[in-house]
């Protein structure tokens, strides 16, 4: 298969599940060769999980990929388990699996959330990291997360008013705070509802053009309540991140080697942040995607990750 799309679809070599603090447990899987260079996945969200088709950005015969679901996400246990569920938590549960499958170095694959997620581990253990391929770039800002909650209504009003459509109108002005008290309460009917509203809005406006198979796929029940859930309980307590963020620790991860991949029209984190981060990265490389949104999936997109892990492949 040439080299710049996807690689066909596999099945892990092995898989288990792990016991975390906090009553957590997670799921985990590896892929590819068993004696290749280590590659991490981190999945977006938080919480939306991972999923077959995600292994397929890696050539098995070179890449020993392993994958995981974050703290109630996906087929970790439980779903939408929120205690002991913070970025430092998931930092030391990243680690945890490092030294269960015996891997010095990896390098780290992520997009949205993952790339947050990425950018923390490799700021908290830099010797551990062999590089970053990072995607629609987040940084956890309260701008970006105020974006997401009332920017986006500028460009995608018929997305937004369905999402505050599910909202009482005098509960509108405070978006996250209505929808947390929606997906944490005990009844079903209730939080599930809500889970699909919220994460049908961050589907539809994550592609340049309409994906009625995004959508469906963020409707999902697993992954509309870990996805919600998470991610409102993230976003109220700022993504758990230090006060002066990440790029205020860009210093520890100077000498790391980078490749960032943006959709132009990204409109669920937008290219300004990108391009910030870049700036801050003296060893990183920033493809700008001119003909895509936010999905990893989307064609301009996949080609530039595909080629981007490819390129450390010529790494020392």
């Amino acid at each position: 298969m040439p080299r710049g799309d996807l690689f066909p679809e596999i099945g892990p070599f092995e898989t288990g599940y792990l016991p975390l603090s906090g009553g957590h447990v997670m799921y985990w899987e590896q892929i590819g060769n068993p004696r290749g260079q280590p590659v991490l996945f981190l999945h977006g969200g938080p919480g939306a999980g991972a999923g077959s088709v995600h292994r397929r950005f890696f050539d098995p015969g070179f890449w020993r990929t392993v994958i995981f679901d974050q703290r109630g996400a996906g087929r970790s246990r439980p779903l939408g388990g929120l205690d002991a569920n913070t970025t430092a938590h998931l930092v030391d549960d990243i680690e945890m699996l490092r030294w269960h499958l015996g891997i010095e170095r990896w390098l780290l694959f992520g997009g949205s959330w993952g790339s947050t997620l990425a950018l923390a581990y490799a700021q908290a253990h830099p010797d551990r990291v062999t590089g970053c391929v990072l995607r629609g770039v987040f940084l956890g800002r309260r701008a970006e997360v105020d974006w997401f909650l009332y920017g986006m209504a500028a460009i995608f009003p018929d997305a937004y008013a369905t999402f505050t459509g599910h909202l009482e109108p005098a509960e509108r002005g405070d978006v996250l705070g209505a929808y947390l008290r929606r997906l944490t309460h005990p009844d079903p009917e209730v939080h599930m509802a809500a889970a699909r509203a919220w994460s049908v809005y961050e589907g539809s406006c994550s592609t340049l053009l309409p994906s009625p198979e995004t959508v469906a796929n963020f409707a999902q029940d697993r992954t509309a309540l870990g996805l919600a859930r998470i991610e409102a309980h993230y976003f109220a307590h700022d993504l758990f991140l230090p006060p002066d963020g990440l790029l205020g620790h860009m210093d520890r991860i100077a000498q790391v080697p980078a490749e960032i991949v943006q959709g132009r029209y990204d409109m669920i984190c937008p290219a300004r942040t990108a391009f910030e981060l870049a700036a801050a990265w003296p060893s990183a490389r920033l493809t700008v995607v001119p003909d895509a949104g936010h999905s990893a999936l989307e064609p301009g997109v996949r080609r530039a990750l595909v080629a981007a892990v490819e390129r450390f492949r010529e790494r020392p």
